[in-house]
Parts: C-alpha cells; structure tokens; sequence
C-alpha cells in the first residue's frame, strides 16, 4: 500500500513554513493523543503517522530530500529508513509540541522510567565526488573518504565501563522530568541532574568517555552509475554516524559534482559537440571522422551546402538514460573554420568568386567588408 503525502497527512502545502508545519502537527498531536483516544488503534496509527511525516517536514535537509525524491528516496539506496516511529522515540524527540498540556488536559506525557541509555539513530553523514563528463558517461568507481562516528569497541557501544551498569537518576527516578505545580497547573521540564535521560553512567567508558562512539577516517570504493547527473546524489545505507548507544546507523549521501569538459557538453540525456569544417566542406558537403566521448570512431555525414550552426543529430549515441531504458542523441553543431592565412592563390581565387557572387570587398589597402573579411583581413 503507497504512503500517504506528508504534507497531506499534516494538511499543509508544500511551501508551508516550518512554524506553520509544527502548528499542524502540534494539532494533530494533541487530537490523536493515546490518552485522549485510549484503545483506539486508528486513532495510534494517525498520531505515528504524523510523527512520522513532522520528524521529515521539520527537518530541513530532510525536507529537501522528501521533496525531490518522496518516499521512494535517492536513486541509489532506495528509499527512506522504513524503520517506523515508536512512542517512546515520538515523545522523547517531539516532547516539547506536548509542554504545559500534559495535566491541563488531563494526559500524561509518558516520561517512563529508564535504568539506562536509550538507543538512537546516527546522524547522517554527506561527502563529495569528483568525476568528468567522460566518466558520467561511461560509468566508474570512485574512492570516497570522509570522518564519521565509529561505536566504541570497548564498551561496545554502550558508553559504560566493562563489569559496570548505569544508575537510574535519584532526582527524577528515571523519568527524565521533574514536575512543578503552579496554582492549578502543572509543568514539566528536562531533570537537571541526568539531562532528560533518566539515569547516569557512575563509570564511564575510559576509551570513549562515556559518549559511546569515536572519530575515525572511513574509505571505501562506490560504483557510480552511467547516465549519473551533475548534482545527484547517491544514498549508501548505514555509512553514517554508528547510533549512539547501541542505535542504528546514519546513512552516508554522497554528492556527485561532474567537472566541465573541453570538447563536450551536455543538455538532458544529449551530448553536445562543436564540429569545425572548412568552408569548401559546408559548401560541397564531405564525410568525416569524428571521435565521441568514449573514443569511439563515428562517421560523419556533412550534407552539401550546410550552414555554421546546423545541428547534426546521431540517434542514440548520448548519455543512457539512468531512470529508464534508452539513450539520449549525440548533437554535432557545425562550426565553420576560419583560417588566419591565406596563400596568394586562394586570396585570387576567393576574390574572383566574391565578384561572380556580387559581394563587395576591398583589396589589402582598404577595409574587407562582407564574409570574405574572415578570410581576406
């Protein structure tokens, strides 16, 4: 079954600011609430459901994405993580869209109690590939370097020394939040002691201190498909950040910046190329050898009489389609050459051609005026 629009699901359109989106899900949040709809799986799936989509639209890289890609994600990699959204995860990262409603409209804010660290996801991590034109075309392998977080072989992971266990937090008793009555209202905020967490780690981890994971320099080799766009983006899953304390993994987005080339450009799946010709070659037409990106030999077909300018179209010699079957063109564009240097002869030769076609020029003594300027100035 297809996933519903995010920004359906929230009610909002596409170019919703990020105050307008967290409004929409404040109230969706609150009407969907498990403790104002006890029992009522619909009501469950609607309140993950919007979690889900505000945990995409709130986040701007995320957004980014899911707006060019949707549900389906970057060509390579497929898709988004999948891996749902649970209570605990929905009201531990969006705790605060429920702040001051939790004993005024008569819900709690299930802050349940922790003996030790909760596991979470890594961030994602973004690198940057090099390749020319000639490689997009083609297809190739690249070695990609970049920092990302590795879990602690020592600990495991975990953050916790070897042979020790966390402590759950005195002040708040693992719940995370301490409670405050003012009148009749009762307000909740983050326990200063274990920072929300609900517990505390009495023996740290001496290799990493406690936070679970450490630096380290990745590298590996990605397969880079052809057809590949300047731009695009290629999504290797669990390349990330490891997930702190035990949690899964970022993915890594790799960039893929294709660099200029000399001869060819490119429009679309098309490859473009300028053809210098002589001009006795635009006039009398000629065939001629021409080499494409990929060192291949094509033979070339000048018509007679054919203008600078003129666009030469060779089927299915372009760029292959990468979200498709096929191929783009390959576009000659005839350019006529001009040359700097001309022997006596062929200055006679062109000046009598000039007076048979009725086109005005001047010797070397006065200015040239008309095409033959090119040749004769």
């Amino acid at each position: 079954m297809a996933k519903k629009d995010f920004y359906e699901i929230l009610g909002v359109p596409r170019d919703a600011s990020p105050e307008a989106i967290k409004a929409a899900y404040r109230k969706l949040a609150l009407k969907y609430h498990p403790d104002r709809n006890p029992g009522n799986k619909e009501a469950e799936d609607k309140f993950k459901e919007a979690a889900e989509a505000y945990e995409t639209l709130s986040n701007k890289e995320k957004r980014a994405q899911y707006d060019q890609f949707g549900h389906a994600g970057p060509e390579m990699g497929g898709g988004w993580s999948g891996q749902g959204m649970n209570m605990d995860d929905i009201f531990k990262n969006f705790g605060d869209i429920f702040e001051g409603f939790g004993d005024i409209f008569g819900f709690q804010t299930h802050e349940r109690a922790k003996s030790g660290p909760t596991p979470r996801q890594g961030h994602d991590r973004q690198a940057t590939v090099n390749i020319t034109l000639k490689e997009a075309y083609e297809g190739t392998k690249n070695e990609v370097s970049y920092y990302r977080l590795e879990a602690c072989k020592d600990c495991n992971g975990t953050g916790i020394k070897k042979g020790t266990k966390p402590q759950q937090c005195k002040e708040c008793k693992g719940r995370g939040q301490i409670k405050h009555q003012q009148g009749f209202f009762v307000f909740s905020q983050t326990c200063p002691t274990c920072g929300g967490e609900g517990y505390t780690i009495p023996h740290p981890c001496p290799t990493c201190n406690g936070n679970s994971r450490k630096q380290m320099y990745e590298k590996f080799t990605v397969k880079i498909p052809a057809g590949i766009y300047d731009g695009a983006e290629l999504r290797i899953a669990q390349k990330g950040d490891a997930g702190i304390f035990g949690g899964a993994p970022g993915n890594l987005y790799i960039r893929i910046n294709v660099l200029a080339d000399k001869k060819f450009t490119r429009e679309g799946d098309d490859l473009i190329c300028n053809l210098m010709l002589t001009y006795p070659q635009l006039v009398f037409g000629a065939q001629v050898e021409i080499e494409n990106i990929d060192g291949s030999k094509l033979m070339i077909k000048i018509p007679k009489g054919c203008p600078a300018g003129e666009k030469i179209i060779i089927q299915d010699k372009g760029f292959p389609a990468i979200r498709g079957r096929g191929r783009g063109n390959l576009i000659i564009i005839t350019q006529c050459h001009i040359p700097k240097k001309l022997s006596t002869d062929a200055k006679e030769t062109l000046k009598k051609y000039s007076t048979e076609i009725g086109t005005t020029i001047n010797d070397d003594e006065g200015t040239i005026t008309g095409f033959f300027k090119k040749f004769l100035g």
